[in-house]
């Protein structure tokens, strides 16, 4: 089972280089972010007839997760637990960050697809925010270690972990994405039992998935590694392989992100 995930940055500003992947890349199950439409506006048609199911969980102009999967879904569910309050600012149950499914392969795999809150300007409210939500997270994946089933946790986690992680650290050092509050909270993260998939199978610098628009990062592969896969124990047994396909950054009208696979023996 071929699994990506992929910050689209706009599903409808970006629908022609994210159609020409789907067809040229076939993922079985892909895992989108930022596709800023609500879900009656997302064009599930379009994939639909390529042969996936569609789940979304959208929201207006901004943030927004979805799945698309050649594979039958099953107890779909959208919001990450233990929002602290409906209606209030900075609280998840207005943001649309978190969608979950199992995904019913010859082993079924529970996805949770994420798009974590940048947290910038830190500190502040939204660093603040995006700490609270990690924490929450960290509830989350607990829950999923204790069934001992296949899961993973993926997508735009907006945490640069190591120095290796990007090509200048030092301009990151006070960003939201790399502070060190940011890394000691996905290291705890980590440290429940998960695996990291990318660094499973590949150490060393120079491996990114994101480049600014601005100031010719791409051409300069003045990148970050923010785009994740986190496994727990049951899932990380089926891993076969992880790659970025950074190739996708150099594509007409991309998004800034670049898709992240994994392959399972599932």
């Amino acid at each position: 089972m071929k699994i990506a995930t992929f910050n689209i940055n706009g599903v409808k500003a970006r629908i022609e280089a994210l159609t020409n992947w789907i067809d040229e890349a076939q993922p079985d199950v892909a895992l989108l972010q930022e596709i800023k439409s609500v879900d009656e506006g997302f064009p599930r048609e379009i994939f639909e007839d390529k042969g996936y199911i569609v789940e979304t969980h959208g929201q207006k102009g901004f943030n927004g997760v979805a799945i698309l999967s050649k594979l039958p879904l099953e107890d779909v569910t959208r919001g990450l637990p233990g929002a602290e309050g409906a209606g209030r600012e900075g609280v998840d149950d207005v943001e649309a960050r978190y969608i979950e499914a199992t995904v019913m392969g010859d082993v079924p795999i529970r996805v949770c697809g994420l798009y974590l809150p940048n947290g910038n300007p830190a500190p502040g409210p939204k660093y603040d925010y995006k700490l609270r939500w990690m924490e929450r997270l960290q509830a989350r994946a607990q829950e999923l270690l204790s069934l001992e089933e296949p899961a993973l946790l993926a997508g735009d986690y907006n945490i640069i972990p190591q120095h290796e992680d990007a090509a200048r650290p030092d301009a990151w050092r006070e960003d939201a994405l790399f502070r060190q509050d940011s890394r000691d909270t996905f290291r705890r993260l980590l440290n429940l039992g998960l695996t990291e998939a990318f660094r499973s199978r590949q150490a060393g610098a120079g491996h990114y998935s994101f480049w600014d628009y601005q100031a010719g990062a791409w051409d300069k592969n003045d990148g970050i590694r923010i785009d994740h896969f986190l496994l727990t124990p049951q899932c990380a047994d089926l891993l076969t392989n992880c790659w970025i396909e950074s190739e996708q950054r150099g594509r007409e009208k991309p998004s800034d992100h670049v898709p992240v696979w994994v392959d399972l023996a599932a």
